[in-house]
């Protein structure tokens, strides 16, 4: 029989999950940028989907990193970024009917606000979770490009689905170092533990 000191030492920390998910971010965002520059920017179907895609992983990820800290009801900057996220894949999906200028505005107001619930979750993690000084940049930075989204708007050349591009290669880079943080955190906690 398993006593509990066991059980506890052999359940994943959260860190560990906290690791996966980064990684799993990272993977996800590396991917699509690979189909926007190689199908997307030819491709206007592929582009429209990949568009749609964007907040609604972003709002999935979100609901599923809730889900294994604790609930939405836990984490209401994660609840907001998931609404927020699902707001904007149909928000994108209308948009793209009216013009790329339309659908970059909604990318700038929506990487705005997930940018201020992302740091605004790093900042309440700080304590009990390692590498979120990354995450506050992150969300920074997101809430920045978010507004220069909406500038890049106003131009008279039409965007396309390439200026999205560099805020998800952004993106990746965050979550590809945090992920890299805690793997080194972790590895150096197990090395400092007696045998």
């Amino acid at each position: 029989m398993t006593d509990l000191s066991t059980a506890k030492s052999q359940a994943p920390a959260p860190s560990d999950w906290l690791r996966s998910y980064y990684f799993t971010r990272a993977a996800v965002s590396i991917g699509w940028i690979a189909a926007a520059l190689i199908i997307g920017r030819s491709n206007a179907a592929v582009a429209a989907i990949l568009l749609v895609a964007y907040p609604a992983w972003d709002a999935l990820a979100n609901y599923l990193d809730a889900q294994k800290n604790g609930g939405l009801g836990s984490n209401l900057s994660q609840t907001l970024n998931l609404a927020v996220g699902v707001f904007t894949a149909a928000a994108v999906a209308f948009a793209l009917g009216m013009s790329m200028n339309t659908v970059l505005v909604v990318f700038g107001i929506w990487a705005a606000l997930s940018g201020v619930f992302q740091l605004v979750t790093a900042a309440r993690r700080w304590r009990t979770a390692g590498a979120q000084w990354v995450m506050i940049l992150s969300g920074a930075q997101s809430a920045l490009a978010g507004v220069a989204f909406v500038v890049m708007a106003r131009a008279d050349t039409p965007p396309d689905i390439t200026a999205i591009v560099p805020y998800a290669a952004f993106g990746a880079f965050y979550f590809l170092l945090s992920a890299i943080w805690l793997t080194i955190q972790s590895t150096r906690g197990h090395a400092a533990v007696p045998n």
